[in-house]
């Protein structure tokens, strides 16, 4: 779930905007990453320039999972800023679990030489950086390498 000030206008989540701006990067991000829009067609930005009020949906709420209930908070909830406050809510009951492949252990025997060289670098280089532990070494040094 992401959700914010995006500062972006785009049809796609404001059937008001008239000009789009930086809309692309977000439906790049909205697509790449199977999201959407939780928002409904209420505009979350209120502003007012002379003579000219306008209003825009730039707070969004992009999720990859059903929103059981999304509202703005209007009074009740005053900013001093020109955006709405927003709330939103995910039925954690409904919520489907992620797709992910479980590792269960290591396959050393299916790993190619130019593999087991790699991993001995990686290997080497952490070593570096790390304590080792010795009857010598203090609480401090077990807490952070506990860390």
């Amino acid at each position: 779930m992401l959700a914010g000030d995006f500062n972006a206008h785009s049809k796609r989540w404001d059937p008001r905007c008239t000009e789009p701006r930086d809309d692309v990067f977000w439906e790049d991000i909205i697509e790449e990453n199977g999201l959407e829009i939780g928002n409904d067609d209420r505009a979350t930005h209120y502003w007012k320039t002379g003579d000219l009020e306008a209003k825009s949906v730039i707070g969004l709420t992009l999720v990859n999972q059903p929103i059981g209930k999304w509202t703005i908070l209007a009074e009740n909830h005053a900013t001093g800023s020109d955006h709405e406050v927003i709330e939103w809510e995910v039925d954690v009951d409904t919520q489907e679990e992620a797709d992910h492949e479980r590792v269960v252990g290591w396959n050393l025997a299916a790993m190619t030489e130019e593999d087991k060289e790699a991993a001995k670098k990686l290997w080497m280089a952490s070593a570096k950086e790390s304590a080792h532990l010795d009857a010598a070494c203090t609480e401090d040094n077990v807490e952070q390498e506990a860390t």
